[in-house]
């Protein structure tokens, strides 16, 4: 036999059990909207003679180990998660042939990225990627 107290308790449990689990069941369709994107960001020079890279968190997280991760964060948002979209710092570069190649792997609201391109030299990268490759 259950007493009177006993009873409260377990009704006291249940309501705490349910309270804690209806958040989680509607948090994703709450945020669904809202996925984080995380990119592994590299840039090499020629023929790999130097290369770094760096994760870019967005929305960008603190502290970021991107120097620039909310501009390049806003820069993917401008341009869709499209990289060959990037807006970019147009600015004049010289005609030097010292290529550098970069690349994005990771996720960008939920979609896999897996993205390459070679610039003639970072002059031309900066100019077409903007912040993203800036570090």
């Amino acid at each position: 036999m259950i007493t009177s107290s006993a009873a409260r308790c377990l009704a006291a449990a249940s309501l705490a059990a349910a309270a804690l689990t209806t958040p989680l069941l509607l948090a994703p369709a709450a945020h669904a909207d809202a996925q984080e994107s995380s990119l592994f960001l590299t840039v090499s020079g020629s023929e790999n003679t130097w290369i770094r890279g760096i994760v870019l968190q967005c929305p960008p997280t603190s502290p970021s180990h991107h120097p620039k991760a909310a501009e390049a964060c806003a820069a993917l948002n401008e341009a869709g998660g499209d990289l060959d979209e990037l807006p970019g710092n147009p600015h004049p570069c010289p005609l030097i042939h010292d290529p550098v190649t970069v690349t994005a792997q990771g996720t960008y609201n939920g979609a896999t990225v897996d993205w390459r391109r070679t610039y003639p030299n970072a002059c031309v990268m900066e100019a077409s990627a903007g912040p993203v490759f800036d570090f």
